[in-house]
């Protein structure tokens, strides 16, 4: 099948059209990959090839789309290896391995039952379960382990909630996430933890294991304005600015507001972060329409809402907001409405961790997010951050 018949095969029936799609292009990747091993295309002639091909083995790859059936190249002289199916399946073995982890510890919900049973899934023992977690375990924590080795000027922090079982009840715990920006410009996912709350404590200690793993230094932290963080950040990094969300800010504020001042409100509250002169001006409008919660909630970022403006101008719309994690966090939660809850920490962990690595790879190989700048400049704010 051609690549104009795999477009119609898609258009007329796009559920096994993907599935071919997908098929027919992982086959060309390792076609690819035969290529660049053997030093030559497949008949080709030159003094750079290294070994010939040895025909293909039918492989099978368990995805979302179904089972796809692919052919993986052989070769005569040395062993064929892709990152085929490591790379494409990793965030599906995730899946999978909560989805019957969840299955077999009680959490059987019709959903997950239908979930089990497109995956080809009807009858699992204890321990393949644990034959499949094994692996995961062991990348997500290599990959939530290692160095900093980069300067990274800025940092996003935020969390998001998720049902886990804990003994014979269910609890909301927290997934908590730290990126940063290098000073290259280049996004990347820094650390991930699960806690029971967002207390002062657990974001101290995650901020301790980022500084054991070699973060030297911080100009800009940016979060939402949970006290537990804030005052975690400034016992951990000394001389650092944090910046208020602005988003979260005025989510903030309309929460002390009727519903029907909304629209207007929100105006004003635009138009004040547009000139720090303005900020004032916003919370005694606010206090004169007798918001006073409100303007209390206002006046007591007022000082943390333009912090961003110490730094270049290009880089000003990028690190106001947590919009960088925002996205991170939509696409777990996306995942996780497959699986309804999880059974414990370590399944919340497993399928956060390898999203968080695919996301990590796509930042690290793609476009610089702050592409406008060749590096950061560090603002002086002090001396370096020492672990303790």
């Amino acid at each position: 099948m051609n690549s104009k018949d795999l477009v119609v095969n898609y258009l007329t029936d796009n559920k096994e059209g993907m599935k071919n799609l997908i098929t027919w292009f992982l086959n060309e990747v390792m076609k690819k990959e035969a290529d660049e091993l053997a030093g030559a295309t497949r008949y080709e002639r030159t003094g750079s090839r290294r070994t010939y091909r040895n025909g293909t083995r039918s492989r099978s790859l368990k995805s979302r789309h179904g089972l796809l059936s692919l052919n993986k190249p052989l070769l005569r002289d040395i062993p064929f290896k892709t990152q085929v199916f490591e790379r494409y399946s990793r965030v599906e073995k995730a899946l999978e391995k909560s989805i019957i982890e969840s299955y077999l510890q009680g959490v059987s919900t019709r959903k997950i039952q239908n979930v089990i049973s497109t995956l080809g899934v009807e009858k699992v023992s204890a321990s393949y379960v644990s034959s499949i977690a094994k692996e995961l375990d062991s990348k997500v924590k290599e990959f939530l382990s290692r160095p900093v080795d980069s300067h990274i000027p800025y940092i996003f922090v935020d969390a998001s909630y998720f049902k886990i079982r804990d003994g014979t009840r269910y609890a909301n715990k927290a997934l908590l996430v730290i990126a940063g920006i290098r000073n290259d410009g280049i996004r990347e996912i820094l650390g991930a933890r699960i806690a029971d709350c967002e207390d002062e404590l657990t974001w101290e200690d995650l901020f301790s294991d980022l500084k054991e793993r070699g973060l030297k230094k911080v100009d800009l932290i940016i979060s939402d304005g949970h006290k537990g963080i804030q005052n975690a950040v400034e016992h951990s990094f000394h001389g650092c600015s944090w910046q208020m969300c602005q988003v979260h800010f005025i989510r903030a504020v309309l929460k002390k507001i009727p519903r029907k001042d909304h629209k207007s409100v929100v105006a004003i509250l635009k138009d004040s972060l547009t000139d720090p002169r303005r900020l004032q001006e916003c919370i005694l409008e606010l206090e004169s329409r007798g918001f006073s919660r409100a303007a209390n909630t206002a006046e007591r970022f007022q000082y943390d809402l333009m912090n961003y403006r110490s730094f270049p101008p290009e880089h000003w719309r990028r690190i106001r907001t947590t919009n960088l994690l925002e996205r991170v966090h939509k696409e777990i939660k996306r995942r996780y409405r497959s699986i309804g809850a999880f059974p414990n920490d370590s399944s919340l962990l497993r399928i956060a961790g390898s999203i968080l690595m695919d996301i990590n790879e796509e930042w690290v190989t793609g476009r610089r997010y702050l592409s406008d700048v060749s590096e950061i400049p560090s603002v002086d704010t002090g001396t370096e951050i020492t672990a303790y």
